[in-house]
């Protein structure tokens, strides 16, 4: 049997029909596997070291009582302010100076206080801001120098000591009749750089604990068990248990004993997906107001005035594209619609999409709605159970 080979026009017509019905599908496929891609919800990830704190390495909050000298007449009026003068008794004589019967009417000193946060694993001899705070009437510290002062920690130990002169970050002016007085910043509080020596450290074994806690600087399960799956899969499993919302246990592993800040590098790099409550943050004296991404609303009309705000919902049928993966199923979700009713008419157009809290305060700003009505508006749907969210007042 003899076979006959295609014709060149044959094939041509082959390849032509290649060209204008399978080229133009694979590029529907392309397409839709980009659109797939990029379709996908973005996930929010944070590094370890950004959500946590760890056991003992933390600062130590510092408090010390001086007094700052220099000052051209504006220091405490000493009939005023019995603590200043005493305090400057107390010093006089511990420079040798008898003051004991004398009434001392210096108006260039005034008594301070002088904080400061000690940084963890600090060691003698290093050197740490500190801030000064007015105590008595001292209307101005500009120019002034603290004394020696000593500053102690919660358990009544002293870790440093600061002294300098001290740097005002405003000022005070009047004029020459001294009708008019100009004030900018707060002259009663200025800060030191570098003006604390540490004198004493806090001893902290890192290294050598066979075990370490984590604290979750905003506690939430859901964080703290994805927190736990991360480490374990990077690091060895059970290395990481959560104890609560906002604490983990980590087990030292064998290849890390006396070397737990290798452990601590390695597990601050790992990166982890954060989950958040639905909250929602008001400040009534400033009326701000702050949510969080998963705050939702349910079926609900506000009205307020002649303001009508109306949130419905319409059940919709939601079918999986034709190259969706495999297990995808016909499901029925809600289509929200927002509209506003001032009276003459709907001011907004209606949302194809599901329609969240966020939706809704566009609307009402767009609308001219003051933070004062909105927080009325806020609290007052969620008194009405249709408001998904935890609201904290402040």
């Amino acid at each position: 049997m003899t076979t006959q080979s295609p014709s060149p026009s044959r094939i041509c017509r082959d390849e032509l029909i290649l060209q204008f019905v399978l080229m133009p599908l694979l590029f529907t496929c392309i397409l839709f596997g980009y659109l797939l891609a990029f379709s996908a919800p973005a996930r929010a990830e944070a590094r370890v070291k950004d959500i946590v704190s760890f056991e003992g390495v933390r600062e130590n909050m510092l408090m010390g009582y001086g007094l700052v000298v220099g000052l051209k007449g504006s220091g405490d009026k000493l009939k005023n302010n019995v603590f200043t003068a005493q305090s400057l008794i107390a010093f006089l004589e511990r420079q040798g100076v008898n003051t004991r019967g004398i009434e001392l009417k210096s108006k260039n000193v005034a008594a301070v206080t002088v904080t400061t946060m000690l940084p963890a694993f600090s060691r003698n001899g290093s050197k740490v801001d500190v801030t000064v705070s007015a105590m008595g009437d001292a209307s101005n510290l500009t120019g002034g120098t603290l004394l020696a002062t000593p500053l102690y920690g919660a358990d009544g130990e002293v870790y440093a000591v600061a002294q300098g002169a001290v740097s005002i970050g405003g000022f005070k002016a009047a004029s020459e009749g001294g009708g008019t007085t100009i004030t900018k910043g707060v002259p009663t509080s200025g800060f030191i750089s570098n003006g604390a020596i540490v004198e004493k450290e806090i001893d902290f074994a890192l290294n050598s604990l066979p075990e370490l806690k984590m604290s979750l600087r905003n506690p939430d399960i859901t964080t703290a068990h994805r927190l736990a799956e991360v480490i374990n899969a990077n690091i060895g499993p059970g290395i990481a248990n959560v104890s609560d919302p906002g604490t983990l246990v980590l087990s030292v592993p064998a290849v890390y004993q006396n070397n737990t800040t290798q452990l601590l590098a390695e597990i601050e790099k790992l990166s982890v997906e954060t989950d958040q409550v639905a909250r929602i943050v008001i400040d009534e004296a400033s009326g701000t107001i702050v949510m969080g991404e998963n705050v939702n609303i349910d079926t609900v009309a506000v009205a307020q005035g002649n303001l009508v705000v109306k949130i419905e919902e319409t059940p919709l049928v939601s079918q999986p594209n034709p190259l969706a993966p495999e297990g995808a199923e016909t499901v029925v979700t809600t289509a929200a619609a927002v509209s506003v009713d001032d009276g003459p008419g709907k001011r907004m157009a209606v949302l194809k999409k599901g329609a969240t809290l966020r939706d809704l305060v566009a609307g009402l700003n767009a609308l001219g709605v003051t933070p004062r009505d909105l927080i009325t508006i806020l609290q007052t749907i969620k008194a009405a159970g249709a408001l998904q969210a935890d609201i904290q007042t402040r």
